[in-house]
């Protein structure tokens, strides 16, 4: 049951509930303190009547008729309110007087209460004697009049006290349901998000942590949504990039591959003809065989190339040192003019083979780059250990791969090519990130790239 109560109805509850408990415990107060109140009364009622007694008594002694003297003091003291005297002798003479009726009023205690704060009555004996005869004057009190408002206490406190408690409860439930209304507002802007409305946004209000939870919800929902449209314009490049392979693909296959093929079917033609006519000279079989292994030998090298760009069969067959290697000796041979140094950190470790390819290409485009357009003379690769950096995927580490050179610089308003942005989403894609940027004498490719 508690439960399934929102959190509203569960702070109600508890404020009724504590509320509730504060009056029951004061109205329990007042009842354990009322037995005393009685007792203490009684006590000093009956002090005061044995003293009032005693002194009759000596004043019986003067009397000339003490028995008619008794008589009327005993009816005079009929009509005391908190105590009864009664002459204890045969024909006892009672003084008891009931309570009047402004005494009981409205709220007369029931009897179950006189019975919890006055159980028992006490009275105290006076021994009278009058001519020879031995008496006593019987003293009993009667605090029915402080049982009363004692009573009346209480039961004004219960009136009052619940007044209060429900005025307070009332308010509270005001306060309560004004500082939870953000809670609303924001339930009902994590149900739109949760459908994809990202530009939703929730005004800060309420206590300082609602709203300061109403500000961290709406930076959350514009991050979600810049997310979400930065992934469907990868999405978008991706499909883009991968038609454009595809055309490349299919243009190379066309310009070289096709007139290769061509220029082998005619020269096994012209074989097949020489073998029908039977003029099959030595000549002919050598220039037609050498042109078909030509044209062969070029297939196999364009084969490599496209291969190449699919999927480097260095880094397939030697691993990601020793590709990254063989591609910087190659740069080496092709520009001896251009000092590269490579450091590849030990601590590197396994990168996965997503990662490795991304490395490799990253490595390859920034160093084709640096030999087309930065004139530079010397280049410095470095790839080592990142540890998780910001952006990555939660608990992967990461491999940087930084190319600097020292050539002319980034000119202004410079835009990426088409290498470098797509080595970009490449590697947005896997969490990672690529900046490229102006060094002090030169260009700084820098690549954060998870390990996968």
């Amino acid at each position: 049951m508690w439960q399934k109560l929102s959190l509203r109805a569960r702070i109600n509850v508890l404020l009724a509930l504590v509320l509730a408990l504060g009056l029951a415990v004061n109205i329990a107060r007042l009842v354990l303190e009322a037995g005393p109140r009685v007792q203490a009364e009684d006590q000093s009622v009956i002090r005061l009547a044995r003293e009032f007694t005693e002194t009759i008594v000596a004043g019986l002694r003067e009397a000339p008729d003490p028995e008619s003297r008794l008589s009327q003091i005993l009816s005079d003291l009929s009509r005391l309110r908190h105590v009864s005297i009664t002459w204890q002798d045969g024909a006892a003479v009672s003084s008891r007087g009931e309570p009047a009726d402004d005494m009981i009023g409205e709220r007369a205690p029931p009897a179950w209460f006189v019975a919890l704060v006055h159980p028992e009555k006490s009275s105290v004996s006076v021994p009278v004697s009058i001519h020879g005869r031995d008496g006593s004057l019987v003293i009993t009190p009667h605090p029915d009049d402080e049982i009363a408002e004692i009573w009346d206490g209480i039961v004004t406190q219960v009136e009052v006290g619940s007044a209060i408690a429900v005025a307070l409860f009332l308010i509270m439930m005001a306060v309560v349901s004004r500082a939870l209304a953000p809670l609303e507002s924001l339930s009902r802007a994590m149900t739109a998000i949760e459908e994809g409305a990202y530009d939703v946004r929730v005004t800060p209000s309420g206590a300082p942590e609602l709203a300061a939870i109403c500000r961290r919800l709406n930076h959350l929902a514009a991050v979600l949504g810049e997310a979400v449209e930065e992934k469907r314009r990868l999405a978008e490049r991706a499909v883009s990039l991968q038609d454009l392979e595809r055309k490349e693909i299919a243009r190379e296959l066309h310009d070289e591959f096709g007139p290769y093929l061509f220029s082998i079917r005619a020269h096994a033609s012209a074989l097949v003809k020489l073998a029908e006519t039977g003029d099959v000279g030595a000549d002919a079989l050598r220039r037609h065989g050498g042109a078909i292994w030509e044209q062969v030998n070029a297939l196999q090298q364009f084969n490599r190339r496209v291969l190449e760009k699919l999927r480097p069969v260095a880094l397939a067959e030697l691993g990601l040192r020793e590709a990254l290697e063989a591609l910087l000796r190659l740069w080496r041979e092709s520009n001896p003019n251009v000092a590269i140094e490579t450091t590849i950190s030990p601590s590197l470790g396994d990168t996965g083979e997503t990662a490795e390819l991304t490395i490799y290409r990253v490595v390859q485009e920034a160093l084709t780059n640096v030999f087309r357009h930065a004139g530079a003379t010397a280049v410095n690769v470095t790839i080592e250990a990142a540890g998780q950096a910001e952006g990555s995927p939660r608990g992967r580490d990461c491999a940087l791969v930084r190319v600097r050179d020292n050539g002319r610089g980034l000119i202004s308003g410079h835009k990426l090519g088409r290498g470098l942005t797509g080595m970009r989403e490449r590697i947005l894609a896997l969490g990672g990130t690529l900046t490229v940027a102006s060094a002090d004498d030169g260009v700084m490719v820098e690549a954060v790239i998870p390990k996968l």
